[in-house]
């Protein structure tokens, strides 16, 4: 129901309310005084009539008709009918008069006084306000980019005008942040440092800025701010994904599925946000199993099964194209895959050195120990260079994939001739 009928409806209401309570109230203010004219006419000729039959009554006592006993219960019946006449009469005399002026004056004040408590003890602006329920806030439109640029400039001149008002440094550097000015945003942090420095948003967003200016390298100051955002507050969700993402830069994937999904659990799991983290959780886990560092805590019902193992084998080739855009601290991902969308089989991280690189994938680099590329007769290769260290492709990253790789090839010559988009 958009606004206009909402608001038309609870008019409407409370119209019909006091419509009825003037309804029962009017109809007696309003009745004309005709009738009580015409009971009092008929109680006076009743009256004149009880004259009349008492005259009557004296004429037959003094003509013999009736006797004096007669004549007295005659009597008394004709008082008691009078008196009761005249008794009637006083209780309608006493009795509160209608007033049409009463009437006219309630029709009018009423609706007003209805209202103006309204507006006085009710909530008026919630006809018009928003609930800010969830319908509220999906419908409600993202910010664009002028709005947020909009808001950067009111706050540079609050925190001009106001140095000393950490929130407003706090929310200018996360305002930054939104649009990728990181070295703004940086500044802005360093300001907000100083006067929140145990905030955990204010050290975690700290971090950040400093990772993003500094070719996203986490170790150092900003791995020391992540682990003081999280001492105070251990669900903090930028925290935890900066110490995920630096677990991954060290190659400690067990670390990282660990941060990774202590964050998951605190997101809405449609969101695309948490999928992604979801995704990135399994990798690490996925890769952590690949490097032997949950062997020792499988069960024994969950370890590879020993004896001759099925590997892939070859080597990894950079197109020339792309040779300018590969740096020396990048990592090599291979990933063998059952199918090209289906799930990892095998994965390994290999350091970045002279092209073409070797490698090798066997059943020892499982995802699961249920899946296996025993289980397989062809595979999908993938070999992707990451910028940033995720095993999850990001877009800028390098890849190349070779389709229906036999199991147990070992000459396997992968290109990587792509960008990801």
């Amino acid at each position: 129901m958009n606004l206009f009928w909402s608001i038309t409806l609870f008019w409407g209401a409370a119209a019909v309310a006091v419509a009825l309570a003037l309804a029962f109230v009017l109809p007696f203010l309003f009745r004309s005084r005709q009738d009580e004219r015409q009971q009092a006419a008929r109680r006076d000729i009743n009256l004149a009539v009880y004259r009349d039959q008492m005259k009557d009554l004296k004429t037959e006592r003094a003509n013999g008709q009736l006797s004096e006993e007669q004549f007295l219960a005659s009597k008394l019946e004709l008082e008691t009918r009078a008196a009761e006449d005249a008794l009637a009469q006083d209780d309608g005399a006493s009795a509160p008069q209608a007033s049409r002026r009463l009437g006219f004056t309630l029709a009018a004040v009423l609706p007003i006084a209805a209202i103006g408590m309204y507006a006085w003890f009710g909530n008026p602006g919630a006809l018009t306000a928003s609930s800010g329920g969830p319908m509220d806030a999906g419908m409600a439109a993202a910010p664009t980019e002028q709005d947020i640029m909009r808001m950067i400039e009111q706050l540079e001149a609050r925190t001009q005008s106001n140095p000393t008002e950490g929130e407003a440094w706090e929310a200018l550097a996360s305002a930054n942040g939104l649009l990728a000015r990181w070295p703004q945003a940086l500044e802005a942090y360093q300001q907000a440092y100083q006067l929140l420095p145990a905030k955990p948003a204010v050290l975690s967003g700290y971090a950040e800025a400093l990772a993003m200016t500094s070719n996203l390298v986490l170790a150092g100051r900003p791995i020391e701010l992540v682990r003081m955002a999280l001492q105070a507050e251990p669900d903090n969700r930028k925290g935890l994904e900066l110490a995920g993402i630096h677990a991954y830069q060290n190659q400690e994937f067990a670390q990282a599925a660990q941060f990774l999904d202590r964050l998951y659990q605190l997101l809405t799991p449609e969101t695309p946000y948490a999928q992604d983290i979801l995704s990135m959780r399994n990798e690490a886990a996925q890769l952590a199993l690949a490097a032997g560092s949950t062997q020792a805590a499988r069960a024994p019902d969950q370890q590879v099964t020993a004896g001759p193992q099925a590997s892939i084998g070859g080597s990894v080739q950079i197109a020339d194209e792309l040779k300018a855009q590969v740096g020396e601290q990048d990592t090599i991902y291979l990933i063998a895959r059952a199918g090209e969308s289906g799930p990892p089989l095998a994965a390994a991280r290999v350091a970045m050195g002279t092209f073409p690189l070797p490698f090798s994938l066997n059943d020892s680099m499982a995802m699961s120990p249920a899946n296996v590329l025993s289980n397989h007769q062809e595979v999908v290769v993938v070999a992707r260079i990451s910028k940033s260290g995720n095993p999850i492709a990001q877009p800028g990253d390098l890849e190349g994939r070779v389709m229906g790789v036999k199991v147990g090839a070992a000459d396997v010559k992968l290109v990587i001739d792509r960008v990801v988009p």
